[in-house]
């Protein structure tokens, strides 16, 4: 099968690989190479530079639905397309090449937590379960027919980079699933109710920010769902401080929320309702380090968060 690919980070690449396995002719395309880290370097995609590893062409397009983008697609002429966490919008122009359609594998149970952060968003929430969901793209945002899904079970210390990684393994198993339906011609597929829809946007820094009134699972829930980006802040006499790692605790503490206490080596953080142990953290300009590094080298206890 002639398959067009179109994805850009790390969550795409098991489907790329599964893709690359079968031995289907791919073309990939992906977002343009960005620069990284404090030198700026100019960093390809990931989804780049596995494919180019497999000799498999790659376009990249600021915007898939320009006249360049759609004319690049009409001449690989792709049977189907595929895309996973590509971070564009596809055009009516670009949905109308492919033969069988666009499917995309998308990071929660359709049609809970369409848009920019399912993953990020089941976390913060405090769900259980999430999943992965195989659909047929049309032109809204997540809006197109459930072909496959597939449940996993949310760990209670389980991070977004962790279940991230989880998920894009369970999202190219599921895939691989439709497509072998798809060529057996049983592939079904069921319109999604719109009434059980949510819709999460595109995190920011600020949406990391801990409110310490918060109860401590939420406080907890939102240390993991933002670890590793954009990762959960506090002010701490003055200067961010960031919160890599908590853990729920029956330690009970008699202060305000936010207060910091040390106590038999380990540090709590009272919450509006309950006790949590931090147990990595990092201030500005510093180290990531676990609790006990960092109370040795900057004593904490009676200090408070806000």
């Amino acid at each position: 099968m002639r398959i067009a690919f179109l994805g850009t980070p790390e969550f795409a690449l098991p489907s790329l690989a599964m893709l690359i396995a079968r031995g289907d002719t791919l073309c990939v395309f992906t977002q343009p190479d960005r620069p990284v880290g404090r030198k700026a370097v100019l960093t390809p995609p990931p989804v780049k530079a596995l494919a180019l590893e497999h000799g498999v062409p790659v376009f990249q397009f600021e915007k898939i639905r320009s006249p360049e983008g759609v004319a690049a697609m009409e001449a690989f002429a792709p049977d189907l397309c595929v895309t996973a966490a590509f971070g564009q919008l596809l055009s009516r122009k670009n949905l109308a090449i492919p033969k069988y359609g666009t499917i995309n594998v998308h990071g929660s149970l359709l049609p809970k937590y369409r848009g920019a952060s399912p993953i990020q968003s089941a976390i913060i929430d405090g769900e259980a379960i999430t999943g992965v969901t195989a659909m047929l793209t049309d032109i809204g945002m997540d809006t197109g027919d459930i072909l496959m899904e597939r449940a996993t079970p949310i760990g209670e210390n389980e991070t977004y980079g962790a279940l991230s990684e989880r998920l894009a393994v369970l999202g190219a198993q599921l895939l691989k699933d439709v497509l072998d339906a798809l060529e057996a011609g049983t592939l079904s597929r069921t319109p999604q109710d719109p009434a059980q829809a949510t819709v999460c946007h595109m995190l920011t820094k600020e949406d990391g920010r801990i409110d310490c009134t918060r109860p401590a699972k939420a406080v907890h829930d939102l240390v993991r769902g933002t670890n590793p980006w954009p990762a959960a802040t506090a002010m701490l006499d003055g200067q961010p401080l960031k919160i890599w790692e908590t853990r729920r605790t029956d330690a009970s503490l008699d202060a305000p929320a936010g207060s910091l206490r040390v106590a038999n080596g380990r540090l709590l953080l009272k919450c509006g309702d309950g006790v949590l142990e931090i147990l990595s953290l990092q201030a500005s300009g510093k180290k990531r380090m676990d609790a006990a590094t960092f109370v040795r080298g900057c004593p904490l206890d009676g200090k408070c968060l806000c």
